[in-house]
């Protein structure tokens, strides 16, 4: 360290306060606190001892500065405060594992929306989940949707639609997006839908049943009957709610798994005697003990904004607890207590908690596609996206000169495919050679259905092709009424990436995590579209072979290979069982041509 600096620790007070240490260029590598700043920073002087992280900032640390405050508390939230702003290098940070989506309310909106996102962020917004699986919140957004009636697309909530989407037509949106929407109509469609994401089911069924009485009143009867069959919904999500407390409790659990410098944090969020959310937090170079690191947690984790309950469950007493058991109540208004349960109830629930820890420690950690999820992050940044890709679509044509043209669509999710939502296409309205018109038919094919069937749409979709193909697969969208669904195109020779409004494409480095997604997508899409006109193709030949027998045509040439799978299988079965559906004649004439066959 130099000397300039040990002469300057060597000069701090003895009070409480935050100590911060500058590099060369002013910028701030740490902030720490103490109850008393020369003790502490003294510390950082003596080089036995230090980890490698500590001792690498201490090597850069060319000046430190400290702010003087009247307590421990003021202290801690001074830190707090700093490092959210700062985002100092050498401190340790609390993140968000995003592996999991949550639900947002974009409440500060004229007409909020509700939309799944992949992190939580700090806007004024509602932010309900983790949702594990992933499924549960798709599942909860199309809940909220049909209910509610609040919009969940990505369009403008302006009233500068020229007519409602489809959504507005089932009854499944107020229509903000075309003006349709009153305002304090949907402003209490917003409240019902932030008491269902939030849980607090007895107030939401007390509005809900008022609603109800208020429509049957007015002789409304449709609508009594929406709100009776929303009332039974609701019951029965509480109803499946297992983890509860004997009481009303508003209480947080954290337990932790760590092994080395690499830690997984596990929340359970309990409010009204309910567990209403799970939340969990990933540590790279934690050097803390682990009293010291659950101090960390929870300063990370409440200082970031996070609801205060009455009582915290710590995996272990974190150092300085009293501390933090003050500044948490400062925060709260009322007295908070931070607690290790050993016995009963609560004990098996931190049991719970820790088990899972454990099991995302091992997800995030040791998984092969633990870092899918960061390329995912890497992609939005790259192509501008508003969220995360979390889910990809991905479209393929495929043809012979014209011939059998046929497109594949594979899904991406999370950085991994999902086979069971893979779908294929036999194009029906383009003749001969045409991948421009042949992509525009299967993207407005698939998404009208989406539409129709009142799916949400995946979160960015990639086209095989270069600029035409980009821009027929928009002007098919646009055509449908989506406007705002992402999209970009990879040519094939040059590896290049295209963007709408964009003239020149995106060229990335050949070793790139992102282009070696992105191929691995698109080469998943090919093989996908290749298969399936490899096998038409197969049964072409084999019905042209079948039509080669006088009396046989197309239609029932189809139906033998229906029925015995193959050529093979046919020239193998007997009279009898052909005789069954095609009749005698028929029977004896493919036999007696697949044996010539056979025999030439």
């Amino acid at each position: 360290m130099d000397e300039k600096v040990v002469e300057e620790i060597r000069a701090l007070p003895e009070q409480p306060g935050c100590y911060i240490f500058r590099g060369a260029g002013g910028e701030i590598l740490y902030v720490g606190k103490a109850r008393s700043l020369r003790d502490r920073v003294r510390s950082y002087i003596q080089p036995a001892g230090h980890t490698a992280k500590i001792a690498q900032m201490v090597s850069e640390a060319a000046s430190v500065e400290v702010i003087v405050t009247d307590s421990e508390v003021e202290a801690l939230i001074l830190e707090n405060n700093l490092v959210k702003k700062e985002k100092p290098r050498y401190n340790t940070d609390l993140r968000d594992d995003k592996n999991f989506p949550y639900l947002k309310v974009s409440s500060k909106d004229p007409f909020p929306r509700v939309s799944l996102v992949r992190r939580a962020g700090a806007d004024g917004s509602l932010y309900v989940g983790p949702y594990l699986p992933a499924s549960n919140a798709r599942r909860t957004l199309k809940m909220v949707q049909t209910y509610f009636g609040v919009a969940t697309c990505h369009e403008r909530l302006d009233g500068s639609r020229p007519r409602p989407c489809l959504y507005y037509q089932l009854d499944q949106c107020l229509g903000p997006c075309a003006g349709l929407a009153d305002a304090a109509e949907y402003g209490r469609a917003v409240r019902d839908v932030e008491m269902f994401l939030q849980g607090k089911s007895p107030a939401l069924l007390a509005s809900l049943e008022e609603k109800m009485a208020q429509a049957s009143a007015s002789q409304a009867y449709e609508r009594a009957a929406h709100y009776r069959d929303l009332i039974r919904t609701v019951r029965d999500s509480m109803e499946r709610q297992h983890l509860a407390s004997v009481g009303l409790e508003d209480q947080d659990f954290f337990h932790f798994h760590r092994e080395g410098s690499e830690a997984m944090v596990q929340l359970f969020v309990m409010r009204e005697g309910l567990v209403q959310a799970r939340r969990e937090f990933s540590f790279d170079g934690v050097e803390e003990d682990d009293a010291s690191f659950m101090a960390l947690i929870l300063e990370r984790y409440y200082g970031g904004g996070g609801d205060v309950p009455a009582e915290v469950y710590a995996a272990t007493q974190p150092a300085g607890g009293d501390v933090i058991e003050a500044w948490l109540t400062g925060i709260r208004g009322t007295r908070v207590a931070i607690r290790t349960s050993q016995r009963g109830v609560k004990s098996r629930l931190m049991d719970l908690v820790q088990r899972n820890a454990r099991l995302a420690f091992e997800a995030r950690f040791r998984a092969p596609h633990g870092h899918g999820v960061q390329v995912l992050d890497l992609l939005q940044e790259l192509l501008g996206l508003a969220e995360i890709p979390y889910r990809i679509d991905a479209f393929d044509i495929s043809h012979i000169q014209g011939r059998e043209t046929v497109a594949s669509m594979v899904v991406w999710e999370g950085g991994r495919p999902r086979k069971s939502e893979y779908r294929r296409f036999r194009i029906r309205s383009v003749a001969g050679v045409d991948d421009f018109a042949s992509m525009a038919e299967v993207v407005a094919r698939r998404y009208a259905r989406v539409l129709k069937e009142g799916k949400n749409l995946p979160d960015f979709a990639l086209i095989d092709g270069g600029k035409g193909q980009l821009e027929a697969a928009r002007a098919a969208l646009e055509g449908i009424g989506i406007t705002s669904l992402p999209l970009a195109a990879i040519a094939k020779r040059e590896e290049l990436i295209f963007l709408p409004g964009r003239v020149d494409p995106i060229r990335l480095d050949h070793s790139s995590p992102i282009l070696h997604l992105i191929q691995r997508i698109r080469d998943e899409a090919h093989r996908f579209a290749i298969t399936y006109h490899r096998s038409l193709r197969a049964k072409r030949t084999l019905v042209s072979e079948l039509t080669e027998v006088p009396g046989v045509g197309e239609k029932t040439a189809r139906r033998l290979l229906r029925k015995f799978g193959s050529i093979s299988a046919l020239r193998a079965a007997s009279i009898d069982s052909i005789e069954a559906e095609v009749g005698a004649k028929l029977a004896r004439a493919v036999t007696r041509h697949l044996r010539q066959t056979s025999a030439g």
